[in-house]
């Protein structure tokens, strides 16, 4: 870098410049608010915001001729649950400065334990969605980093809610869009417990019977696509909470292990956090603690 180079960068400490680097803005495009133009964090979350909105402008002036010109269409009504949840995921978009960890976890030994339940009195094999042992993982590491057990309802009070509950979100697939029910106090509920919660959830969402109050009042949301296909994904984080649990679909794969290859089931997660309230090597450590609880130390010690 040259000193023409050095003398053109606008004025920001290295914390800021990091923030800027992980949301993927160029710095020297930001306008600085305090003194000789130094940019802070408020101006990137503004620039952010102000560039989301003005290609959302840009959007709306693009469509010069009508679909209608170019063959048949149909005119359709958004369904219902999909327009409500709209005006959140655009405010949500908008004003959280998003980033996402991406992580696997080794849940050989769980799958094991799980695949391997038996009822006490039939005999039969106990059907324990994954789901239960992931919602239980996440409220166990919840309470090591209460940062991500927060919201911040007013935008520059400088204040946050810190929740001393633990209720975790579950986005449920329906035909009428995506819902997102709340599992309240899984901190002191046993895996077939939060099994059962979650299919009687899920039941309420698809036949549009679940109380609108239990879509809110939440710690953290889990967005599985493991049901259906996929990896690695970016969820967008459900408003007024500060982090969402992406999971993909388990796959075996080989894993290098004490010098050797072993086969292991292994589960993508994407973690988006809100990078205001948690940086980068905070997430890092929460998805740390979380494949640990999803490993088999935490099989072997769960309560049913």
């Amino acid at each position: 870098m040259t000193l023409d180079d050095l003398t053109s960068l606008v004025p920001a400490s290295p914390k800021v410049r990091k923030f800027a680097r992980e949301l993927g803005v160029d710095i020297n495009k930001v306008s600085g608010s305090e003194r000789i133009g130094r940019v802070t964090e408020e101006d990137i979350k503004h620039f952010v915001a102000n560039k989301s909105n003005k290609i959302e402008n840009e959007k709306k002036i693009a469509l010069e001729f009508s679909h209608s010109e170019f063959g048949n269409v149909e005119i359709k009504d958004i369904p219902r649950v999909k327009k409500i949840s709209s005006k959140y995921l655009m405010n949500s978009w908008t004003t959280i400065p998003h980033v996402t960890n991406h992580d696997e976890a080794d849940i050989t030994e769980v799958e094991e334990f799980r695949n391997s339940l038996k009822d006490n009195y039939t005999g039969e094999k106990k059907k324990i969605t994954p789901l239960a042992f992931i919602v239980k993982a996440l409220t166990v590491t919840l309470k090591k980093f209460p940062n991500f057990n927060t919201s911040i309802d007013k935008i520059g009070d400088g204040k946050m809610t810190v929740k001393k509950y633990y209720h975790i979100g579950i986005a449920v697939d329906t035909q009428h869009g995506l819902m997102v029910p709340k599992l309240r106090n899984t901190n002191n509920k046993k895996i077939s417990l939060i099994s059962d919660e979650l299919r009687e959830i899920s039941d309420k969402c698809k036949k549009l019977k679940i109380d609108k109050k239990e879509l809110f009042g939440g710690s953290m949301t889990i967005t599985s696509l493991g049901g259906i296909g996929g990896s690695f994904f970016t969820p967008i984080i459900n408003f007024p909470e500060v982090a969402i649990l992406g999971v993909g679909r388990t796959q075996k794969k080989q894993v290098f292990i004490d010098g050797k290859f072993m086969t292991r089931v292994m589960l993508p997660l994407s973690l988006s956090y809100d990078h205001r309230i948690i940086d980068g090597a905070e997430a890092a450590r929460f998805n740390n603690d979380l494949k640990d609880n999803l490993g088999k130390n935490f099989a072997y010690n769960l309560s049913l």
